[in-house]
Order: C-alpha cells, then sequence, then structure tokens
C-alpha cells in the first residue's frame, strides 16, 4: 500500500509537469522491450495496428504497464487505478478479454476468465470476509454450475442463476446438516431433503427456506409424522406416528421443527460487490494535434461504454445497489474529466447495415364509429366480468373435470343490465368461457395480476386492431400498453386447444422456460340478430413488450417455399415481418444461455410432435444496441452516440448504450432477463451464395453487432387435420416436399429443430 501511494504522489506531480507527453519509469522489476522516455512525435508515427510494450503514467493518477496497440491496453497487461483496484491478464483493444486476475482495495480477488470486460467463463472469486467461490460466470453474476464454501463452515455444491442459488444444489452446514434438492432466488424451494446431525430427517416440499406443502419428517428413533406442513397452524394437517406402533397415531405439533430444528439451518446471504470490473473507467490516450475543444473528454470501462455526457448522468442516476457507493464524488469525477483534454472517443469502423425505419405504434385505433366498437366494447365487458367476480383461490392442482371440453359458461348482456352485469351502451351479446378455472390458474402460473390484466384490456384505453401477417386471416386486438394481443380464432383452431389443454398446462407448469405461446384466455363473443355471429377470441401474451425498439422482427419455419417477404425494400419497415429466407444473421448466444435454449426448443417440439401440431414457427425481435436516433444504419462495434438537444419530438424514444448496460447489470434489470426475453447477445451478420440451389442459411461474415433478443414459439394451434394432407400430396407434386410447411408433424418438428440449431449458436 504505501508503494502504491507512493506511485500516485509521482504519478500525479509528473503529470501536472508534462500532461501532454506520454513517458515510462520502471515501476516494477525490468521488462525486457520496455519503451521509455516516448515522445509524442514518436507514438504518431507507429504504424497502425502495431502491438507494443509499454509503460503509461496516466493523468488522473492510474498506472498501466503491458501491451500496447492504437491507444488501447492489447495483450497482456497491468492496469492499476487510483482507487486501488488492479487488474493483471488479457486486453483485446481496452477490453478484458481472456484470462485474468482483478482484486479490490478490500482484499477480495476474482481469478478467472473474462469476456467484453466482464467477469464471464470459469473463475474463482475470493471476498473480503473469506468467502469463496469457484465455477461458472456469466456477465459478473454466478451463473451455471459452481462451489461456495463460505467463511463460517457452510458450503454449497450445484446450480446458479443470476448470482444465487437456483435449480437442484446441496447445502452443507458447518454443523454437519445437510441439504439436497431443489432452490430458487437463492432459497431452498421445491423437492428436497434435509438431514440432521442427529438423524432427523425432513424429505418434502419446500418454500422460501421453510417446509410447505406435503413432506415426511422421520426422529431418529424411527418415529414419523406425515402430512401437509406450513408456517400457518390453520394450513397444517398430518398425523404423529410413534416409532414401534405405526398402527397409532398421537398428536404432535410440527411447530416445534420451526422454532427449534431450523434455527440452525439458515443459508448465508450473498455478498455484496463494492463495484464490478466492468464498472471500471480507462484513461485512454490520443494525440494533442488536431484536439476540438468543443468536445468533452471521456474515459472507457473496461467493457467498452463510454463515460460522458448524458450516460454519465444516466450511471449517477441508475448505479445498481451490487455495485456499492462510487469511491469519489460527482464533483471530484468531472473535475478529472474536465482537467484531461487527451482523453478520447472511441469508435470501431466497420461496413453499416441498415435497419428498417422505426415507426409509430402499430395498428388502428378503434374510435366510436369504428365496424368493430361494439365488438371491442363486447370483448372488454365480458373479460371484466370474467375476472372480476369472486371465487375460490386457484390452485395449481386441477381436476381432470376442469380441462373438459363441456367446461364452458354462457353469459346474457342485456343493455339494461341484469344481477350479474352492468348496464352498457353495446348492443346485447352473449359471452362465453371456456373453462375458466384453467385459464384462471395460467394466469396466476404465468404470474399475471387480475388488476392488472383487467386493466390492460378493460381501462379506459382502446384496443387496436392490426391486420395479421399470416394467412390464416385472423384479426389481432392489441392493448394500449402493448402487453396483450388477442387474437380471433377458428373454431377447428379452439377444438385442437381444448383438446391438448391439459397436456399444454402440465408442459408450461415443468418448464418455466418454456417458448410456446402464453394463452390468458379463451373467450366466445355471440352477437345478436338474424346471423347469430360468434366470434371467439384467445388472448396471448405480446412477446413483443419491452422498452427497447424492436428493429427487426423475422417468422421461422426451416421451409423455403413462400418464405420470402413480397414487399419492395422501400415499404420494410421495423413492424414488417420478414422470413426465413429474408434472414442474414446467425444469433449467437452465451454458452449457458445457448445451452438453456437447446433443451428447450427440444422439449417444446417434442411436445407439439405428441400433441400433432405443425406449422408453428419461431418469432425472434432484435433491438439493435448501437443505433442513433433518426438513423437507418449502424456500424459493427461502434459506440452510440447520445441523442442531440435539439432533437425532434417525433422521434421515437430508444436507450442508448450505456442505459441498457446499466440496466442489465443492475439485479433488478436481470431479474426481466429469461429465455427468450430481453436477452443480451450478439448477432453475426451471413451472406448466401449466388448459386443457382436456394440457401436456407447464409454463410458467416465474422461481422457482430450487439442485440437485445426476444423469441418465442408462436401459432401452434395448427392440426395435421386432412386438410393439411391434401395440402401437402397437392404441393409435393409441384415442389420439393421438403420444401413446403405442410409436412407430418415428426418431420415438421426434426426439419424445424435442425434449421433452427444452425441460425442459432453459441457465442465463442
Amino acid at each position: 500500500m504505501k508503494a502504491w501511494e507512493a506511485t500516485v504522489r509521482k504519478t500525479q506531480a509528473v503529470a501536472k509537469k508534462r500532461a501532454n507527453t506520454i513517458f515510462g519509469t520502471p515501476f516494477t522489476a525490468a521488462v525486457p522491450h520496455v519503451e521509455e522516455d516516448i515522445d509524442e512525435q514518436e507514438i504518431e508515427e507507429r504504424p497502425s495496428g502495431e502491438v507494443y510494450h509499454s509503460e503509461r503514467f496516466l493523468p488522473n493518477g492510474d498506472y498501466y504497464q503491458g501491451y500496447w496497440s492504437d491507444n488501447f491496453p492489447h495483450g497482456h497487461g497491468k492496469y492499476w487505478w487510483t482507487d486501488g483496484c488492479m487488474y493483471v491478464g488479457e486486453w483485446f483493444r481496452g477490453k478484458t478479454m481472456g484470462k485474468g486476475i482483478f482484486s479490490w482495495p478490500s482484499g477480495a480477488m476474482y481469478e478467472g476468465h473474462f469476456k467484453s470486460g466482464f467477469m464471464d467463463g470459469e473463475g474463482t472469486h475470493t471476498s473480503s470476509n473469506g468467502d469463496t467461490y469457484k465455477g461458472s460466470w456469466m456477465m459478473n453474476f454466478k451463473h451455471g454450475r459452481g462451489t461456495k464454501e463460505y467463511a463460517n463452515g457452510d458450503c454449497y455444491e450445484g446450480e446458479w442463476c443470476r448470482g444465487l442459488q437456483e435449480g437442484n444444489g446441496k447445502y452443507q452446514w458447518s454443523n454437519g446438516n445437510c441439504y439436497v434438492g431443489e432452490w430458487k432466488n437463492g432459497n431452498i424451494c421445491g423437492k428436497g431433503k434435509l438431514c440432521w446431525t442427529n438423524g432427523n430427517v425432513y424429505e418434502g416440499n419446500w418454500e422460501d427456506g421453510l417446509p410447505k406443502g406435503n413432506g415426511t419428517f422421520r426422529w431418529a428413533d424411527g418415529s414419523v409424522y406425515v402430512g401437509n406442513w406450513s408456517k400457518d397452524p390453520n394450513e397444517r394437517n398430518g398425523t404423529y406416528y410413534p416409532a414401534g406402533s405405526l398402527e397409532d397415531s398421537l398428536e404432535w405439533d410440527p411447530q416445534e421443527v420451526y422454532n427449534n430444528d431450523l434455527k440452525e439451518c439458515k443459508v448465508c446471504p450473498s455478498e455484496k460487490v463494492s463495484i464490478l470490473p466492468s464498472n471500471k473507467k480507462l484513461a485512454v490516450w490520443r494525440s494533442s494535434k488536431a484536439v476540438d475543444s468543443s468536445v468533452r473528454p471521456r474515459r472507457m470501462s473496461v467493457d467498452g461504454r463510454l463515460d460522458g455526457g448524458l450516460e454519465r448522468e444516466f450511471a449517477r442516476m441508475h448505479m445498481p445497489d451490487a455495485a456499492g457507493p462510487s469511491t469519489s464524488s460527482a464533483s471530484d469525477r468531472n473535475a478529472i474529466d474536465d482537467s484531461f483534454p487527451n482523453l478520447e472517443d472511441v469508435t470501431i469502423r466497420g461496413s453499416p447495415l441498415r435497419i428498417p425505419k422505426v415507426v409509430k405504434k402499430q395498428g388502428e385505433t378503434i374510435s366510436k364509429g369504428h365496424k368493430n366498437y361494439d365488438l371491442m366494447l363486447n370483448l372488454q365487458l365480458g373479460i371484466r366480468h370474467s375476472v372480476g367476480k369472486a371465487g375460490p383461490p386457484p390452485s395449481l392442482d386441477l381436476k381432470p373435470s376442469a380441462f373438459d371440453p363441456k367446461e364452458k359458461y354462457w353469459t346474457r348482456f342485456p343493455t339494461e343490465g341484469s344481477k350479474s352485469t352492468p348496464p352498457h351502451q353495446s348492443c346485447e351479446f352473449k359471452w362465453k368461457d371456456y373453462c375458466p378455472k384453467v385459464f384462471r390458474t395460467l394466469r396466476m402460473l404465468f404470474k399475471v395480476d387480475p388488476a392488472d390484466y383487467m386493466l390492460s384490456i378493460c381501462g379506459n384505453d382502446a384496443l387496436r386492431e392490426l391486420c395479421s401477417p399470416g394467412k390464416s386471416g385472423s384479426f389481432f386486438y392489441l392493448t394500449n400498453d402493448d402487453r396483450y394481443m388477442i387474437k380471433t380464432m377458428k373454431k377447428a383452431e379452439v377444438k385442437v386447444l381444448l383438446r391438448m389443454l391439459n397436456a399444454y398446462y402440465n408442459h408450461v407448469r415443468a418448464f418455466d422456460n418454456t417458448l410456446v405461446t402464453k394463452y390468458y384466455g379463451l373467450h366466445c363473443v355471440k352477437l345478436n340478430g338474424p346471423a347469430q355471429k360468434k366470434v371467439r377470441f384467445i388472448i396471448i401474451g405480446n412477446l413483443f413488450c419491452s422498452d427497447y425498439v424492436i428493429h427487426k422482427r423475422y417468422d421461422l419455419k426451416g421451409s423455403t417455399f413462400g418464405r420470402i417477404t413480397d414487399k419492395p425494400e422501400s415499404e420494410i419497415d421495423a413492424n414488417t415481418t420478414l422470413k426465413d429466407l429474408d434472414l442474414n444473421f446467425i444469433f449467437r448466444l452465451q454458452k449457458n444461455w445457448f445451452q438453456e435454449f437447446r433443451r428447450q426448443v427440444d422439449r417444446d417440439c417434442e411436445f407439439l410432435e405428441q400433441e400433432r401440431i405443425m406449422d408453428y414457427s419461431l418469432l425472434v425481435g432484435l433491438h439493435f444496441r448501437e443505433t442513433v436516433n433518426g438513423s437507418e444504419q449502424i456500424s459493427p462495434g461502434s459506440q452510440t452516440p447520445t441523442a442531440e438537444n435539439g432533437a425532434s419530438e417525433e422521434s421515437v424514444p430508444r436507450l442508448s448504450r450505456a442505459d441498457m448496460d446499466q440496466l442489465l447489470l443492475d439485479p433488478a434489470g436481470w431479474a426481466s432477463i429469461s429465455l427468450g426475453v430481453n436477452m443480451p447477445a450478439r448477432v453475426e451478420r451471413s451472406e448466401r451464395k449466388n448459386d443457382t440451389e436456394i440457401q436456407l442459411v447464409g454463410e458467416p461474415t465474422g461481422e457482430y453487432y450487439d442485440v437485445v433478443m426476444f423469441f418465442g414459439i408462436i401459432d401452434i394451434l395448427q392440426d395435421y387435420d386432412i386438410t393439411k394432407k391434401l395440402e401437402h400430396a397437392y404441393k409435393s407434386i409441384q415442389y420439393d416436399p421438403n420444401t413446403i410447411s405442410a409436412v407430418d408433424p415428426k418431420q415438421y418438428s426434426r426439419r424445424f429443430r435442425d434449421y433452427i440449431f444452425k441460425v442459432f449458436a453459441e457465442d465463442t
């Protein structure tokens, strides 16, 4: 520490004396070929891209020793910040990339792999309090399999997700007690077994670290208590069997387990990191020649983001709690930035990529006088009635009768109102609910709040009507907050959904990360009049409901016949759904996400294949992180400039790259990321060869773009019925059977997976 303090004083004194020069003075043991006393002119004469060894005392007091190229640390090197943080390891154009060691002044240390400035890959983190974690990381979070040994002697070995225990794992307390089973959000949750050193064992269901649900407690002497567990005495129900006489049952209070046995079984909380490696800023030099005095100097973070202007304001306002307080005040940071005109904005140039123009909200607002205005009112009245009426709390364990297709209820809505319906200004109609208990439970399973659900669909804001981009002829209605889509359905589709509803419910309940469409309600409106017209609706979640602007969207099936957009390029905007032959990207996901993606696609396709479903597709939306307001092109690897003060009020608001990175680093931001939703990823541009044979997947070009991805499997209600069989037979005569959509569900599933696993790949 004394040596470091002396070095800081020395570098600051030298910086004041020679602020516009870069020079080297031995700091540690001499390194061969270290460049000493290098003046500015000599640096400028170096050819672009040359990698050389150098030692830099930077004007703000930071120190770097190692390989350097084009004003960046590049190769192996050591960077020492004035607050005492230090990184020793591999660099790539100013980003920590590869193997390295990051140490904090508190004594904490991380040794392992880095990627784009983040702790990412295999690594070991030792906290200042003595906790040690060894395992997999992703974007500064423990993610994957890993082992954590706590300073108090406890140990956890198992799966992690976003920094917390989640999945299957084993926790061993220092006193010898041991739990093996399921975890969620850092707590014991799910099925598991806890063994005490005195021989007692509890095996059953858990919730928030406590027994909840069916479970069995066994004593070392053979006594058993079997029943339903809960901390609330009113919800408990069970039977105690003493040892040696299982036929005789006695009274015993399970509260003793909560009061005594579980007292010593507390899970250690996760430690808080004072500041994350990706938050550290690098002072980057540039020549004093041709300096534009109007440009404010900035510093670059080790994950490639620039700290300055509006982005700095956001960083101060939204710094995640896990990062802790900054080591210097805002005024100090501004003073540092203002005092060094030789710090450089960094832009990596590449060939531009055109993206479609962003237009305003989709659809036509259904106002009074619209042909479907009464239908919208009927729909809103019906849903308010269905969701708002009182009923017993839903249970996840539904009876088979709840899934019976005959489980449907009609309600009459006269204009003057009735005992159960309010008066209204629309025409008289009838309303039908299909399997209401099931869909009520599905909404609970998907964590949909009933009040928010009603407010989104039945609030004061009108719905917007969209024409279907597909060939089904269905109409879509979109809520004003974009959270839900209401799709009209054919009678055949309703029959398919009711037939597979039980299997669908079991599938989405078993797999939290399922990609299949989320269904929230199935209804029918029967209009009065001679025609007695029936309109059937399904309410689904909008996959693209997000703060991020969706710049490109694709509907991917893996077939080629008719799978190209028939619009001229000038008419394609951000709301245009492109198809397989329009795709010119390969989607690259982080290793752990890609592995989970493959597993889930396999599970979902097996489910659809068993239900004889075909013609489904993967809907993909991309938000490019490097776009500029009002711009229609981006460059690979370029930084995001902030918007000008005079920007048009009509421009669509977008998050800057720094804004979005802060959201991703914030634990609350991570909570919004799941498979297919708000996923940070990269896309690699691809090109098809100009051969006579159609190439479904293009060749990678090595040109990458940072994106946020959204994707899910949609249109899962097309049964392989007689109509589709005839379509397959007819088109097979004219075209290659492998290129058409209408094929047997087993063949469709295999072709779909083969294609998806080519356009999605691991980001290496």
